[in-house]
């Protein structure tokens, strides 16, 4: 299925492109295009959401270590 949904993805995208940047091409080039740039596109947005996840479980991290130490030095202390 997710073969099916990018080749759509990429027609659609590929159609939109050479439109909005006004480029003539065949068929099968936009086609190729949009597919191409599909595939890119996966790839770097699930790379930046990899980062973004990381960089957010970190600060969760820091966050919780931040509260740990405040309890402590509040309550134990």
């Amino acid at each position: 299925m997710p073969l099916v949904a990018l080749l759509i993805v990429g027609v659609a995208v590929g159609f939109l492109a050479t439109r909005i940047l006004k480029v003539n091409m065949d068929t099968p080039s936009t086609i190729a295009l949009g597919v191409l740039g599909a595939l890119i596109g996966t790839v770097v947005l699930r790379g930046l959401v990899m980062l973004a996840g990381i960089g957010a479980g970190f600060v969760g991290a820091l966050l919780g270590a931040l509260i740990l130490i405040w309890a402590w030095k509040s309550w134990v202390r």
